[in-house]
């Protein structure tokens, strides 16, 4: 523990140090100087009205975003059950300070730009606080807009580096480097394998930032990186090169830093091949169990670091599996998990500051980004998780193993 803990300092430094030296977006150079005025006029005017209407209602406005439909739509739909869960549950405990929350949730699709005009949405609604996004690039995305709109952002998943690059935003997920160097460290010091195999999406900034931090860690660890093979978004559907060579190889375990709908065809493919090494994942496995027309039974054995697991023995979990099945009829995931801690923590954060609806966007965004550093959240994802001014969460990770067809902890 103690190495994980000096690793993650040292992650953590990379990431903040990543924030500091952030760029931000570029203006438009062909718009002249009079019509830039004007834009910024009405963009202010429309968030002063957007936050008269939040003041008037006597409620918290609290926006989501993620996708409900399209290839991650499980993530999405987690997400937007667990808030509006965590949300009937502190309205009927008296809300934030006394006064009760309004969730909205908009669907992106997973498309950056579709997220952008659902931030706007929202914004027109008279949106408050942004419970999102769900995704890593559509967070990147929406994150330029709540920096600009100085308005508070607390994304449940988005793992990049860059979604809390400026300071109004966090994150309860590890990120990236986090989960590449504490995948390694778990790999190396339960001996789960000596030879290794990687197939990762080398187009997607949350598949090849947790690979490159996971090569960087495994150098200190007591295993071997036999195959490294990418792919990207225009080539996805057949693994049997990457997987043939990781057979090669003689890899006793491949490392899969990507999404489930991917890690679903690799298992399949490789069955056929009669390659049957140990598969570990990250959170973006999470979901592999509900993929239409998959062989389920190819998954047993999968592990996958993730801070949730639906079977854990503790009073907190089971009460929110036994309400998130009453609700939606369905076991949440990982990603149901973070969503109902994000809400959690806007409320603790939220009490914190001492926020009250009347509060203009900025003016709430100042002193929740305050308070954040100040709170501690035991919730489902993490006992006694805190927050830097980074943005960063701070707690323990943990892997969970598919046995029988759930997720187990171990």
């Amino acid at each position: 523990m103690k190495k994980f803990n000096k690793i993650m300092s040292v992650v953590m430094a990379s990431a903040v140090t990543a924030a500091l030296f952030a760029g931000c977006g570029n203006a438009d150079e062909k718009t002249p100087a009079a019509d830039s005025s004007s834009e910024a006029n009405n963009a202010e005017q429309e968030t002063e009205a957007a936050d008269d209407t939040a003041s008037a209602s006597g409620v918290f406005k609290i926006g989501g975003i993620g996708p409900t439909t399209g290839s991650a739509a499980v993530y999405g739909i987690a997400v937007q059950n667990a808030a509006q869960l965590a949300v009937d549950e502190i309205n009927a405990a008296g809300g934030i300070n006394g006064v009760p929350i309004e969730f909205k949730f908009e669907d992106d699709e997973c498309d950056a730009e579709k997220s952008v005009n659902a931030y706007n949405t929202l914004k027109d609604w008279g949106m408050q606080m942004l419970m999102g996004t769900v995704t890593s690039g559509c967070s990147v995305a929406v994150a330029e807009k709540t920096a600009e709109d100085n308005m508070f952002q607390l994304t449940p998943s988005g793992s990049s580096v860059d979604c809390v690059k400026y300071d109004n935003a966090f994150r309860v997920c590890f990120s990236d480097p986090n989960q590449g160097a504490a995948s390694a460290l778990y790999i190396g010091e339960n001996a789960v394998a000596s030879k290794i195999a990687v197939i990762y999406d080398s187009s997607d900034i949350y598949s090849s930032g947790i690979y490159e931090k996971f090569v960087t860690e495994a150098a200190n660890q007591p295993f071997e990186i036999v195959s490294a093979e990418a792919f990207t978004a225009d080539n996805k559907t057949d693994f049997s090169v990457q997987l043939q060579k990781a057979k090669d190889a003689g890899a006793e375990l491949v490392f899969l830093p990507i999404y489930y709908t991917e890690a679903s065809l690799i298992l399949s493919q490789a069955s056929t091949m009669g390659y049957a090494p140990i598969f570990f994942g990250c959170d973006g496995l999470d979901g592999i169990l509900n993929v239409e027309n998959f062989d389920t039974s190819l998954a047993e054995g999968v592990m996958l670091l993730t801070p949730f697991a639906a079977d854990a023995e503790d009073e907190l979990t089971q009460n929110f599996v036994t309400a998130y099945k009453e609700k939606f009829g369905d076991t949440p995931n990982q990603f149901a998990a973070d969503a109902y801690d994000a809400i959690y923590a806007i409320k603790a954060a939220g009490e914190k500051a001492g926020i009250t609806p009347d509060m203009d966007m900025s003016a709430m965004c100042e002193a929740m980004k305050g308070a954040m550093p100040e709170i501690t959240l035991d919730g489902l994802t993490g006992i006694g998780m805190t927050w830097d001014a980074s943005g960063e969460p701070n707690k323990a990770p943990k892997a969970v193993k598919i046995t029988d067809g759930v997720y187990t902890a171990m």
